[in-house]
């Protein structure tokens, strides 16, 4: 009883004392963010925003901006998970073991395949029009995400990557090094930095946040962002 007694008195100290209050931010318990380089953030409260936790872990001297480097960091520590065997490399069985086990969002269709016995009712049906009936409802009923519109991690993230992991497999040869990894994470940084001041601050990137979208609309992106599908250049030379 006592200590409860004590929270108003504390509560009007620290106001007196000119102590900053604390910032409370609403999550969105339906979708998680999905960083630059793949790594999923997800609700872990009400008052959680999985985007500002990212934030804050990547920025490791706590000034308030990301800078190259410290983008750099955060995807070598997110690599190193992702390596589970250690050799250096993320493999076909560890890249499926990521968008299985640590970010299925990144499945692009999942939700909007048919099952066996869907495709055989609709191949006996005779009426064309429930057919399409049944397709637009499809298109509608995926937590408003629309099969033609962004896709995978694009729907959760600051670009317009559909598989961050993936992506940054820069020569095709469906291995992704560390090197290729913090090559990718420097040419991201690049493309979210383009005011091209070497900072991100939180302000200007949670601008680029995709909005949740409306039943049967499909999701919007800020006019400023890029469009890009790759995570990395192709590679010099022949």
């Amino acid at each position: 009883m006592l200590l409860f007694a004590l929270i108003p008195f504390l509560a009007a100290a620290a106001q007196a004392s000119g102590a900053p209050s604390p910032i409370v931010v609403t999550a969105y318990p339906w979708a998680p963010f999905i960083s630059p380089m793949g790594e999923p953030f997800r609700s872990r409260a009400s008052t959680d925003d999985p985007f500002a936790r990212w934030f804050r872990e990547a920025d490791r001297n706590q000034d308030g901006v990301l800078t190259s480097d410290e983008m750099r960091a955060d995807a070598e520590r997110f690599f190193a998970r992702l390596d589970a065997n250690q050799d250096g490399r993320i493999d076909s069985e560890e890249r499926m073991a990521y968008e299985a086990e640590i970010a299925p969002e990144v499945e692009s269709n999942s939700k909007w395949k048919q099952t066996r016995q869907e495709i055989a009712a609709e191949r006996w049906s005779d009426d064309d029009s429930e057919r399409s009936d049944r397709r637009r409802r499809w298109a509608k009923d995926v937590d408003g995400y629309q099969p033609d519109g962004l896709q995978g991690a694009a729907r959760y993230g600051l670009l317009n990557l559909p598989e961050p992991v993936a992506g940054a497999d820069a020569d095709f040869d469906r291995f992704v090094s560390l090197d290729e990894f913090r090559r990718a994470a420097s040419y991201r940084f690049q493309l979210l930095d383009s005011d091209h001041t070497g900072r991100l601050t939180f302000d200007s990137l949670k601008d680029l946040l995709p909005s949740r979208p409306k039943e049967g609309q499909r999701v919007k992106r800020p006019k400023k962002t890029h469009d890009t599908r790759i995570g990395l250049p192709l590679p010099e030379g022949n």
